[in-house]
């Protein structure tokens, strides 16, 4: 990934990231040539030295089934937005701007290890599920569902765990522009409604 130096990515920013990962592209070089699969990741620093992202693929999606050549890629995605020149003070100084894009992400590499055992799915499902149900009235739990439905639902999926040897992240939010276009930006993004990207904004200028 090309990463300028003021558009590298902190630890700090790297684990947030990774700590609320929601979903990724799981992305394999295999002799069938690259494949790629998004789906919902669960990152566990506690696995190996740098940590690992825990998902599944349906058992029908062969990408689990191919050899990996190297190492397996997972593209994470944080927040992203146009930005218009319109929002840069210096647009009225000199009109020297022009468009861009501002973006969190990080390439994260690793080992890729399959899970065809529904313990350790069953697991994975009840950690995913209640991470993203704790937030709700009424948490669902798969213990509601029958047990016997479920048990059929688990045999239609594999786990995968990416191991993580190196991540490559880059933070491109503005921190190269003037403090008066940064704050354009900010009101920019926040007036068309993307909190999330004026928030990283404003997280990165600090």
């Amino acid at each position: 990934m090309y990463v300028p130096a003021s558009f590298a990515a902190s630890d700090d920013v790297v684990r947030d990231l990774l700590t609320h990962l929601r979903a990724a592209d799981l992305v394999t070089a295999t002799s069938e040539g690259l494949l790629a699969t998004f789906l919902p990741f669960l990152y566990d620093p506690t696995v190996g030295e740098q940590g690992a992202l825990l998902g599944h693929l349906a058992r029908n999606n062969d990408q689990w089934r191919h050899e990996v050549l190297g190492d397996a890629l997972v593209v994470v995605h944080g927040p992203d937005a146009y930005v218009s020149p319109a929002w840069y003070a210096s647009k009225a100084e000199h009109g020297r701007v022009v468009p861009t894009w501002n973006y969190l992400t990080a390439h994260v590499y690793g080992h890729l290890v399959v899970h065809d055992d529904q313990i350790w799915v069953e697991d994975l499902v009840r950690r995913l599920t209640e991470r993203h149900e704790l937030s709700r009235p009424e948490p669902w739990s798969v213990d509601d569902a029958p047990p016997r439905f479920f048990r059929g639902q688990l045999r239609a999926i594999v786990g995968i765990e990416l191991r993580i040897s190196r991540v490559e992240a880059k933070a491109k939010l503005s921190q190269n522009r003037p403090t008066a276009d940064i704050d354009g930006v900010i009101a920019g993004l926040t007036s068309s409604g993307d909190a999330a990207s004026a928030d990283a904004v404003r997280a990165a200028r600090h």
